[in-house]
């Protein structure tokens, strides 16, 4: 079985956000960055797939050469080889076409991303990968078993979980419960020094419009100062939440 990866290169979620250009554009100045949470669940249920199984893993990233630290440790975790798209990812529509071009050229079974990155949050990649591939999609997936050909996968709704059952070619959009998140690999010094042996193929990207722009960026409003009542006062607590807070 061949798996491709679809792997995020976002900023550290504890790092400090700040935008330049009028608010239009993120400032990478001084932030870390890591793979994608959602795309990590996805990269370790790959490598047991691979262990288990004989699974081949590939990852892949839309995205310019500061990626490709991203990308290896990717492959320090586990994955056999790395492809990056010498593009800028700032539009899902492309991002989709340029992944969906690798997977018709690589002839991957299964592709497993996260349900969305944790820098846009647009949720959008995977369905329109799924799409332009015309392959069987299942989103928000906590579980997924492969047998040959047939798949078993769970994926969380509104109010609980479902069970569905695929056939292969399909594209996951995973989440954490993937995998439990005591099970994520930490890269080793082992796996370190083997990745920089593992092939990292960089690809142009295809020809294909962005169909969204980012026009401006702005802050959660900061957080008002806490106001604390005494327990003996219960008439000014009901009386905050309903006037002020508006919650009852």
């Amino acid at each position: 079985m061949k798996i491709l990866v679809c792997i995020s290169h976002v900023p550290d979620t504890t790092a400090k956000i700040n935008f330049t250009n009028g608010d239009s554009e993120f400032d990478t100045n001084g932030v870390s960055f890591v793979i994608n949470p959602n795309d990590e669940f996805g990269l370790t249920r790959a490598v047991w797939f691979k262990e288990q199984a004989g699974a081949n893993v590939t990852v892949v990233n839309v995205g310019g050469p500061e990626a490709e630290a991203t990308l290896r440790k990717a492959l320090a975790i586990g994955a056999d080889e790395a492809i990056r798209v010498n593009a800028n990812p700032a539009d899902g529509f492309f991002v989709a076409k340029q992944l969906a071009e690798v997977v018709k050229n690589g002839g991957y079974d299964l592709v497993i991303a996260g349900k969305e990155s944790l820098d846009y949050n647009g949720g959008m990649v995977p369905g329109m990968l799924a799409g332009l591939l015309g392959f069987d999609f299942v989103n928000s997936c906590i579980n997924l078993e492969v047998n040959g050909n047939d798949a078993k996968a769970i994926r969380e709704i509104d109010g609980g979980k479902e069970t569905l059952s695929a056939k292969l070619p399909l594209v996951i959009g995973g989440q954490k419960g993937l995998v439990e998140e005591k099970d994520l690999k930490i890269p080793v010094m082992r796996g370190i020094m083997m990745a920089r042996q593992k092939v990292l193929t960089i690809l142009e990207p295809v020809a294909a419009n962005n169909t969204t722009k980012a026009v401006k960026f702005e802050k959660p409003a900061p957080k008002s100062a806490v106001k604390l009542i005494s327990p003996d006062n219960l008439d000014e607590l009901v009386s905050l939440l309903h006037n002020e807070a508006k919650v009852i």
